[in-house]
C-alpha cells in the first residue's frame, strides 16, 4: 500500500500531534497509510550521534523514507520565523536524494506551530516548501474550500496547517487545527493516489 512519509521534528508535542491529525487524514482516503518519522535533535556546540531510536514517539526518519514514499508532509516548529535546527540540518544533508530525484513529483505539503499568534507561521511554512520546490515536488496547501480555514483564531493557514500553542506551549489543538490538519493529511494523500502510476 503506497505510503505518505509524516516527518517531523516536535520539542513541546505541538508538532507531534499535528503531525497524528495529518496521519490519520492520509488514512482516511482509501488505498493509501502514513509513515510517521521524527527528526533527532543536533548540538549546538558539536555534534553527537543519535540514538537508534527515539526514547517515545514515532521512529528517527531513514533516507529510505523519503525514497519509499508516495508523498511528504514536513512538519518543523517555528524558530524566529523560519524551521528549527534539526528540521534545516536533514534538509541539508538531502544532496544524494535532490541528485537522484527521489522527490521529483511526489505531492508535500508542510506544517508548523508558533508559542504566539503572530510568531511566523506563514514564514515558515513558505520558507520550508523552498527546498521542497528544489527537490521538484508538486506543492500543495490547504484550500478556502475548507470551512475551518474561514472561521479559525488560532493556526491554519492556506500555506500548511499550523497550531498556536501559546506562552505555556500548550500542545493541544483546537478543533479547527485539527480539522485542516486533517485535511491536508487527505489531500497529499489523494494527490498521491492520484498521481501513482
Amino acid at each position: 500500500m503506497p505510503e505518505i512519509l509524516v516527518l517531523y521534528y516536535s520539542r513541546g508535542g505541538s508538532v507531534a500531534r499535528l503531525a497524528r491529525q495529518i496521519a490519520r487524514g492520509v488514512g482516511e482516503v482509501s488505498g493509501m497509510q502514513a509513515r510517521l518519522r521524527s527528526l533527532p535533535p543536533v548540538a549546538p556546540i558539536t555534534q553527537t550521534a543519535a540514538p537508534p531510536e527515539p526514547e517515545d514517539g514515532a521512529p528517527y526518519v531513514d533516507k529510505h523514507d523519503l525514497t519509499e514514499c508516495a508523498g511528504l508532509l514536513l512538519g518543523s516548529p517555528t524558530r524566529f520565523g523560519n524551521m528549527a535546527a534539526p528540521v534545516k540540518y536533514f534538509v541539508d544533508t538531502l544532496g544524494a536524494e535532490w541528485a537522484s530525484g527521489a522527490l521529483v513529483g511526489k505531492p508535500a505539503a508542510v506544517f508548523t506551530s508558533t508559542a504566539t499568534m503572530h510568531g511566523g507561521q506563514e514564514s515558515t511554512l513558505l520558507t520550508m516548501l523552498v527546498p521542497l520546490l528544489h527537490h521538484g515536488c508538486v506543492i500543495a496547501g490547504i484550500p478556502f474550500t475548507e470551512s475551518a480555514l474561514n472561521t479559525t483564531r488560532s493556526g491554519g493557514t492556506p500555506y500548511g496547517a499550523s497550531h498556536v500553542a501559546g506562552v505555556a506551549d500548550t500542545p493541544e489543538l483546537s478543533e479547527d487545527e485539527a480539522q485542516l490538519a486533517r485535511a491536508l493529511g487527505r489531500r497529499v494523500a489523494a494527490l498521491a493516489k492520484r498521481l501513482q502510476p
